[in-house]
């Protein structure tokens, strides 16, 4: 019960500090929302009214008063679950907006991972049972060289190829003239716009299941466990996913928690490339237009799912291996 309960402490202690460093770091930046859209309304050269921006600041409900009062406020409305009026989408609410982008991120990312665990696990598992042979070695050296290229510039390599010069794909959006719905025509629309993007995301995101899994299963296929499977008579495949990739599936499975907890923040360049309706857009236009109340809860819809994953890893990982407990003692 110790355990469980320092790790729930950990949680809201970590939680409470991510909120605060919410708060805290757009205000950082330099330059005011109110001014930033004024200007832009007036042109780029136009000098600033200073009565248009004191307006646009009572329009957006832009905050006031001292930083430790505008905190108190923050917390206030945190804890009524409302989350302001988008600046960029202005009149409408932050949580409209989001949850707009949640599910074009979540269907678009939550597969890519899904799938890039499962096919980098097998590959790394595989891998490492035939260490040193061929196929190792082109899976090894091949993840290396693919790990060390940006998914951005995977995504304008695709775009080039597949949309602008062979036409097989949409270049951009997240469905064409169609009327959002589950029908089969929007479906497939919806469908092949996501297909590139999708494809972006599987070259890279496999490359650390892949690894990982192969070097902790090498580690695991030393351990006097296996040679005495091996001895018993054991077949190979047994031995191989019974004993060796059970173990070292472990670390993997932590790490997937938490990939899944960060996938709500979207792949921001990714969605940027394809112009894609996700969270990622959503971000990079709250990072252009100083969208605070916009760019605050992404960033806590990103974190909290972070540590809310790891929390769900920490209390499985007591659950499933008893040592974790005892250490704590």
């Amino acid at each position: 019960m110790k355990y469980f309960l320092r790790k729930i402490g950990f949680f809201l202690l970590t939680l409470w500090a991510v909120v605060t460093l919410n708060f805290l770091i757009p205000r950082l930046q330099p330059g005011d929302p109110a001014e930033l859209m004024v200007q832009k309304l007036a042109g780029k050269n136009a000098q600033l009214n200073l009565a248009q921006v004191r307006a646009m600041r009572a329009m957006l409900g832009t905050p006031h008063g001292s930083l430790w009062s505008q905190y108190w406020e923050y917390m206030g409305h945190l804890a009524h679950g409302d989350f302001g009026i988008s600046y960029t989408y202005f009149p409408y609410k932050v949580t409209d907006v989001i949850g707009q982008g949640l599910w074009w991120t979540l269907v678009l990312v939550a597969c890519t991972q899904i799938l890039s665990f499962v096919i980098g696990v097998m590959l790394g598992a595989y891998a490492a049972w035939r260490r040193n042979s061929r196929f190792d070695s082109i899976v090894t050296l091949g993840s290396t060289f693919v790990g060390t290229l940006q998914p951005f510039w995977i995504a304008l390599l695709l775009l080039y190829v597949f949309a602008y010069s062979l036409g097989w794909f949409p270049t951009s959006g997240g469905y064409s003239q169609s009327t959002p719905g589950w029908n089969l025509g929007f479906v497939y629309d919806a469908v092949s716009h996501a297909f590139l993007p999708a494809v972006a995301l599987m070259i890279v995101t496999p490359i650390g299941w892949i690894l990982g899994m192969r070097n902790t299963m090498i580690m695991n296929l030393g351990e006097d466990y296996i040679r005495l499977a091996k001895a018993k008579g054991l077949p190979d495949r047994t031995v191989a996913l019974r004993y060796a990739a059970r173990n070292a599936l472990l670390p993997s499975v932590t790490g997937f928690a938490l990939a899944l907890g960060g996938l709500l923040g979207g792949a921001i360049l990714v969605e940027t490339a394809f112009d894609y309706p996700g969270l990622g857009r959503l971000m990079g236009e709250a990072v252009a237009n100083k969208d605070y109340p916009l760019l605050q809860t992404l960033m806590l819809l990103t974190t909290t799912g972070v540590l809310i994953a790891n929390l769900i890893a920490d209390l499985l990982y007591g659950v499933l291996d008893p040592r974790a407990r005892r250490a704590e003692r």
